[in-house]
C-alpha cells in the first residue's frame, strides 16, 4: 500500500538552454500527422519531433510503433542532452508555464502530479483511453526514461495559488518564444523553498483537480509506475509522479468541437428534416451558423445551412444527457443517422472547431461527408462536474486552445 503523498511535486525539470528554446520547441506529438511532422522538423535538427515523432527520421512509410521509433527518439533525446541543447536543473523546481494565443493568455504551473492521487480518483477523469493509444504512450516513456509530454490539468481556481502564479509571472521569464502559429510560450522558474512548500500545501488543500487533456498520458504514467514499483517502491520515486501542467479553471479555452456524417443512411433530405423535427426546431439560414448558446446547433447538408433547436421538452434533466455533444448524439446522430459507436464507426468524423466552419462545408462540398453539425462547445465546469460524478463524456465533447509545447519542460525518471 503506497503512503498519501503530495497532490503534486517539485522536480528537477529538463530544459532548453536559453538560446535554443525557439530551436526545440514544437507542437504535441498527437496533433499532428507524420508527415506535418516530417515537414515542420526539416532542416531543424533539434526540433522536439525527433523526439516525440520519430518516425520523421525513419525511411517513409515505417510504422509509428515500430519498436526502431522508440529507440530513434530515445537516441535523438539523449544526444540533445549529450550535446547541452537540454539542461537538467540541479535541484527540485516547480515552473510557471503562461501560453497565449490571439489575445488570450493562460498562467499554469509545471509539476509533478501524483499517479497514486490519479489511482484513486483524486486527479479526475472524464473519457475513456484506447489501449493501442495507452501502449504507445508507455513504450515510449520507457524507452526515453522521461515524460517529455505534459497532461493539461486544472483545478477550481484558489485566490492564494493564482497570486503565487501572477506574482511570480510579473518578471522577466526563462523562456519567450512565439512559435510559427503565432502562439506564445513563456517560462518561469520557481525555486525558493518558501513558494514551493506554499504551492504544495495549496494543491492539497483544494484536494482534486481535473484531467482536462491528456487522457491517454496520464494513464500510461499509472502504467509505467505499477511496472516499475516491484523494483522501487519507494512512494517519493519519480515514476511515482507524472509531467503535468496545472491551469486555473476560469482561465481555459474550450471550442467547439464539430461532427461530420458520410452519408444519410439511407434517408431523403426531406425525409431526414422530418426525422429531425420531431426533437428540433429546424430553420434554413442564409450564413454558416455558429451556436451562441447551449441547445443550438448548425447543420450543413446539401449546400445549405440550418438553425437547429432542442425542444424544451426533449432536454434530459440527467447531467451527462443534457449536455450538447450528448443531445445531439442521442436524439439526432444515433437514432437518425445510425451511428451508435462513435469511437469505432467510420462514418463519423470529428472536427476541432480551430478549423472553423469553412472545413465542415468543405468536407461536405467535397463529396467526402454528406452532412455536418456545429456545436456549442462544453463548459468547464459541465467538465468537472462530470468527473465529480465518475462519468464518462462522449468522445471527442472538448477541444482544447491553444496547445502546450512540447519540448519545455521533460521530467526524467529514475
Amino acid at each position: 500500500m503506497l503512503a498519501v503523498m503530495p497532490l503534486i511535486t517539485p522536480f528537477a525539470g529538463l530544459r532548453p538552454s536559453p538560446e535554443r528554446a525557439a530551436d526545440i520547441l514544437a507542437p504535441p506529438y498527437d496533433v499532428l500527422s507524420t508527415e506535418e511532422a516530417r515537414a515542420q522538423a526539416k532542416g531543424k535538427p533539434w526540433c522536439f519531433l525527433h523526439v516525440s515523432r520519430p518516425e520523421i527520421d525513419l525511411p517513409v512509410g515505417t510504422d509509428p510503433h515500430d519498436p526502431a521509433v522508440y529507440a530513434r527518439g530515445a537516441e535523438n533525446f539523449r544526444r540533445m542532452i549529450d550535446e547541452g541543447i537540454l539542461v537538467h536543473d540541479p535541484h527540485d523546481c516547480y515552473y510557471v508555464y503562461r501560453i497565449t494565443m490571439a489575445g488570450h493568455s493562460q498562467t499554469g504551473l509545471v509539476a509533478g502530479a501524483s499517479v497514486a492521487a490519479y489511482d484513486r480518483n483524486s486527479i479526475r477523469r472524464h473519457e475513456y483511453t484506447r489501449p493501442d493509444k495507452e501502449d504507445d504512450r508507455v513504450r515510449q516513456i520507457d524507452a526515453l526514461n522521461a515524460q517529455t509530454g505534459p497532461v493539461f490539468l486544472t483545478y477550481k481556481s484558489q485566490k492564494n495559488i493564482d497570486n503565487i502564479l501572477q506574482a511570480v509571472s510579473r518578471s522577466r521569464p526563462e523562456v519567450d518564444v512565439t512559435l510559427a502559429s503565432g502562439i506564445r510560450h513563456e517560462l518561469w522558474v520557481i525555486d525558493d523553498t518558501d513558494t514551493l512548500s506554499k504551492l504544495t500545501a495549496a494543491f492539497d488543500e483544494t484536494g482534486v483537480i481535473y484531467v482536462a487533456d491528456g487522457h491517454h498520458r496520464s494513464a500510461a504514467a499509472s502504467r509505467v509506475a505499477a511496472m516499475r514499483r516491484p523494483k522501487n517502491s519507494n512512494p517519493e520515486a519519480s515514476h511515482e509522479y507524472f509531467l503535468a501542467v496545472i491551469f486555473p479553471h476560469h482561465q481555459i479555452k474550450i471550442l467547439d468541437y464539430n461532427r461530420t456524417i458520410r452519408d444519410l443512411n439511407g434517408l431523403s433530405r426531406d425525409r431526414l428534416l422530418v426525422k429531425i423535427r420531431q426533437s428540433f426546431s429546424c430553420e434554413a439560414v442564409r450564413e454558416p451558423f455558429r451556436p451562441a448558446a447551449r441547445g443550438e446547433f448548425g447543420m450543413y447538408l446539401q449546400g445549405q445551412w440550418y438553425v437547429l433547436r432542442i425542444h424544451a421538452d426533449a432536454v434530459p434533466a440527467d447531467l451527462m444527457k443534457r449536455l450538447d455533444v450528448s443531445i445531439l448524439a442521442d436524439k439526432l446522430i444515433e437514432p437518425i443517422l445510425g451511428v451508435s459507436e462513435p469511437r469505432t464507426d467510420e462514418r463519423i468524423d470529428f472536427v476541432g472547431g480551430i478549423r472553423g466552419l469553412g472545413e465542415l462545408q468543405k468536407r461536405v462540398d467535397s463529396g467526402e461527408m454528406a452532412i455536418a453539425f456545429s456545436l456549442y462547445p462544453t463548459d468547464i465546469t459541465d467538465l468537472m462536474a462530470v468527473a465529480d460524478g465518475s462519468q464518462i463524456m462522449p468522445p471527442k465533447s472538448t477541444w482544447f486552445e491553444p496547445k502546450l509545447a512540447d519540448g519545455m519542460v521533460s521530467k526524467m525518471l529514475d
